[in-house]
C-alpha cells in the first residue's frame, strides 16, 4: 500500500491531481485492482482528474467521431443510451481512447459505473431537446424526412439500392418503395440505374437528389440550432440554476 500512495503522490498533475490515464497506468504498474487505487487517492483526499472517456475534468484532444468506435460500443448501449465505463474502455483497443472519446460525445452517450470509483450513477436525470423534421405537400404526403433522406445517402455511399437496404436493415422492396414515394411526390427523378457489372453498374442519386439532400440537412440543422438555444433558454437558466442537470 505503502508503494501504491508512493505511485500516486509521484504522478499527480500539476494541480495536485490524479489523471485518469496515469491512475490506470499505477494500476497496471502495481497489478492493483483499479478501483482500489481510486479508493486509496481519495483516502489520501486526491482527486481524480481528465476522465480518459471524457466525462470529467479537462482533456486534451477531446477526439472526434469515429465509426468504428460506434459499432463497438452499439452492443453495450442499454435503452437509456449510457454505457459502463468499463465495456467503453474494452472498446479502445487499436483505435485508442481518444476515438471513444470523441464518439461517445458526438452520440451524447453517458457513461456510468465509473472503475476509479468517482462515480457509480449518475444521479440527475439529463433533459435534451429533441427535433424531427420532415416536408409536406398540401394533401399532407411526405416529400423529404430524416428517413427517406437517410435511404438516399446510403445508396449514394453504396452505390446500389440492394446494398443500402442491407445496411438499413430492410429488403429491396421496401427500400425501393421509400425512393419511389419520393420521386412521385417531388415529381422528380432521384436515382438513376446504371447497367452493366464492376463499376459501370448499380445505382446513383440524380444532382436534383443531392440538392434535397443538402438543402434538408442545413434545413434540419438551422431548426436543431434554434431549438437548443430555446431550450437552453427556458430551461438552462431556471429558478433555481441547480434544479436541471442539462446536456
Amino acid at each position: 500500500m505503502s508503494d501504491l500512495k508512493t505511485m500516486i503522490k509521484e504522478h499527480l498533475n500539476e494541480e495536485g491531481k490524479l489523471d485518469c490515464k496515469d491512475a490506470y497506468k499505477i494500476a497496471a504498474k502495481t497489478k492493483t485492482p483499479i478501483k482500489e487505487v481510486g479508493e486509496t487517492a481519495k483516502n489520501m483526499d486526491i482527486r481524480i482528474s481528465a476522465c480518459e472517456l471524457g466525462q470529467f475534468g479537462k482533456y486534451k484532444g477531446t477526439g472526434e467521431f469515429n465509426e468504428v468506435a460506434q459499432e463497438r460500443l452499439k452492443p453495450f448501449i442499454d435503452e437509456q443510451n449510457r454505457v459502463t465505463c468499463k465495456e467503453a474502455r474494452g472498446q479502445a483497443g487499436g483505435i485508442g481512447p481518444k476515438a471513444i472519446r470523441g464518439t461517445l460525445k458526438a452520440e451524447n452517450i453517458d457513461v456510468t459505473y465509473c472503475e476509479l470509483g468517482c462515480f457509480t450513477e449518475k444521479k440527475k436525470k439529463r433533459l435534451e431537446i429533441k427535433t424531427k423534421t420532415w416536408i409536406e405537400n398540401h394533401a399532407g404526403d411526405l416529400l423529404f424526412g430524416k428517413g427517406k433522406t437517410e435511404v438516399l445517402e446510403l445508396i449514394e455511399q453504396e452505390g446500389s439500392i440492394a446494398k443500402a437496404a442491407e445496411k438499413l436493415g430492410m429488403n429491396y422492396k421496401k427500400a425501393w418503395t421509400h425512393v419511389k414515394i419520393l420521386q412521385r411526390n417531388l415529381d422528380d427523378v432521384l436515382v438513376e440505374s446504371q447497367k452493366g457489372g464492376g463499376d459501370t453498374g448499380g445505382s446513383v442519386l440524380t444532382p436534383k437528389a443531392k440538392e434535397f439532400i443538402a438543402n434538408y440537412r442545413q434545413l434540419q440543422k438551422d431548426i436543431e440550432d434554434y431549438a437548443n438555444q430555446r431550450f437552453k433558454e427556458l430551461f438552462l437558466i431556471p429558478r433555481n440554476k441547480n434544479e436541471f442537470d442539462i446536456k
